[in-house]
Parts: structure tokens; sequence; C-alpha cells
């Protein structure tokens, strides 16, 4: 398949000249001005390689256009060359500097027209190729860290005398909130725009802070002191610190390292500000970290732990239903509500 190339001229001989300059190697289709070429571009979704574009047209000049395209997701990438006037140097510096890959002028050169376009067509791929592998390395060190967080948490699991099942109930319980969550409007933009399955999938770390916690206090089969209370706390930081470490390392968008420090940080936090470590209140806690904490506190009473024998299901959803309001968020309370019946049967077949 040949490469498109989308010509804009308002000047019927100018788009001539060009396309017999390119059909023997480009497939060419024309636009006359800016308002055809943007319904070109976003009304017909043509996706041409490159787009060789006058700057003074009636209605919408050239740089108009090429703002247009560079601000489009889909388009942004496109090469456009401008089609400028011989003596108009100051077109040329303000269109590359407004995002134009190259410029051509008028009167056309054959070998120039094609040399720039194919030099620009060829860089684009390039840069696309680049990109790809930059972000295959990426994914795969991301991936890296994933599994080896995961596995730092199963290892904090068995530590702290338990199965290792939290972990994958804790996932799972997420999952379920998650999925009754997307039903409602509200929250589906939230969660579409926050990408809910690296939040699912950073639960399983919520408490790799604990690393940091003493036996004596972590396997402490009674109560707490205050002071050991105060040590148990520090897991949220600990956690938070632990992945900070991790994210220096990689790009912005490891998305899925932010939720872990997210809900490492502030899945303590309470609805009403009196949780910890920061004390942060309603809305201002993220949400990854308000529906962990409800998922948390749940598995917790349903499943024995060294301080304590297991609540049965329905003390566990009065004690969550009593929290609505101070402890946990009151919205996701309801949310929860709606799927205790699912939170029961992994209940059951999930415990320890």
């Amino acid at each position: 398949m040949r490469d498109l190339v989308l010509i804009v001229d308002d000047v019927e001989i100018n788009r001539m000249i060009l396309r017999e300059i390119l059909i023997d190697q480009y497939d060419v289709i024309e636009a006359q001005d800016g308002a055809e070429t943007l319904d070109i571009l976003f009304k017909q979704n043509v996706r041409p390689t490159a787009i060789l574009l006058d700057i003074i047209m009636p209605g919408m000049d050239g740089f108009e256009v090429l703002r247009a395209v560079k601000n489009h997701s889909e388009t942004h990438k496109i090469p456009v060359l401008f089609i400028t006037a011989a003596d108009s140097d100051t077109n040329e510096s303000r269109g590359l500097k407004a995002g134009a890959a190259d410029y051509v002028s008028k009167p056309f050169n054959p070998d120039v027209v094609m040399t720039r376009l194919d030099s620009c067509i060829s860089l684009m791929r390039y840069q696309t190729e680049l990109e790809g592998l930059v972000e295959k390395k990426t994914a795969e060190v991301t991936k890296t860290y994933e599994q080896t967080l995961e596995v730092l948490a199963t290892i904090i699991e068995y530590r702290s005398l338990e199965s290792g099942e939290h972990i994958r109930r804790t996932t799972m319980l997420t999952q379920i909130m998650v999925n009754e969550m997307l039903k409602y409007p509200h929250y589906r933009e939230i969660l579409l725009a926050q990408n809910y399955e690296s939040i699912v999938k950073a639960s399983a770390l919520h408490d790799i802070g604990k690393i940091g916690i003493p036996d004596n206090i972590l396997l402490k089969p009674g109560k707490l002191t205050d002071e050991e209370f105060d040590i148990m706390r520090t897991h949220t930081s600990i956690g938070r610190d632990i992945i900070d470490s991790i994210l220096k390392t990689l790009p912005d968008n490891a998305m899925y390292l932010k939720y872990c420090r997210e809900i490492c940080y502030y899945h303590h936090e309470r609805w009403d500000g009196k949780g910890y470590p920061t004390k942060l209140k309603g809305e201002d806690i993220p949400i990854s970290a308000r529906i962990l904490s409800i998922v948390d506190v749940y598995d917790a009473l349903v499943n024995q732990r060294c301080y304590k024998p297991p609540f049965s299901y329905d003390e566990a959803v009065n004690i969550i239903v009593e929290g609505s309001g101070t402890q946990f968020d009151p919205n996701l309370v309801e949310v929860f509500l709606k799927t205790t019946e699912t939170f029961r049967q992994l209940q059951e077949s999930l415990q320890d």
C-alpha cells in the first residue's frame, strides 16, 4: 500500500503541480481550504501519511489548520510541510516553531519537494518505531517491578502468619467493587479516566510497607500499646517510600505504581479526617484508597488474624455500614451493599 499525501492549497494550479510531482510515488488527496481539510481529517477520518499545507488561504490560514492537526490526539504525529513563497522567511520560521516538520517553496522544484517529503516521512516512521521500542522496554521494566513487588507482598503475608490468600482476596474484592462502580455514570467517568485496571492490580500492594515493621509488633497476638501502634502505622509511609524509590527509575506513565503509592499511603485515612498518616478527609482521599479501605477492613473482619478470630459475614457487613460517613466514604458503602452477596460467595470459596 502506498503512502497518502494530503495537499492543501486554495490555488488549483498549485495542487495540480504537486499532484504531478507526487503521483508516481504517493497516493494523493486534495483540499482547497482549511475547512475542507478538517472535514477530511476529522469527519471523514482520513489519516494521510503527510500533509502539504499552504499558509495563505481564505478563511482558516495554514497556521490555524496546523494548530488543529497538532492539538488532536489522532493527527498530531502527522508531519506537516508548509507551502511557502520563496521570500517568506518569516512564515517559515513561524511555521517551524508552531510544529511544522519542514517547508517547500514556490515555485516548486520536484527534486526538493520529493526529498523533503521523503525525509519527513522517514523521520516520522523512525520516531514512531523508536517510541514503540521505548514503550515496549518500559512495559517490560514495569512488569518486572510489578512481579517483584507482588512476590514481596506475598512474602509479607506469610511473614504475618497468613496464607497469602489475603492478597488474592483483596484484588478480587477490589475488582468486584470496581465492576459495580462502573454501572454508575459518575464513577464510570472517574474510573475510566484513572485506569481502573491499574487500581485493581495495585490493591495487592497495600500493605507492602509492613516489611519494615518489627516481628514483635507485626505478630503480636494481643492489643498493641500506643507506642507499638505508632510504629505499626508507619507501614503506610514505608510503603510510600518503597514505591517512590521505584518511581524514580521509571517514566511518568508508570500508572500502576502511582496507584500503588496512593493505596499504600492513604488506605488508612478516614472519611471524617481522623485516619492516618495525613488526616485527609472526604474526597481529598484518593478514590483508590477509599475503595481499598472498605475492602481491606471487610477482608480482615471475616478472616482470622493473629490478633482476633473471624467475624461472621453479617457482623462484617454491619461494621462497614456503621462506619459509613465516619470511617468510610458513604457513597462507596452504598456500592459495597450492592456487592455483599458476591463478597459472601467469595468469602466462602477463598477462606483461609
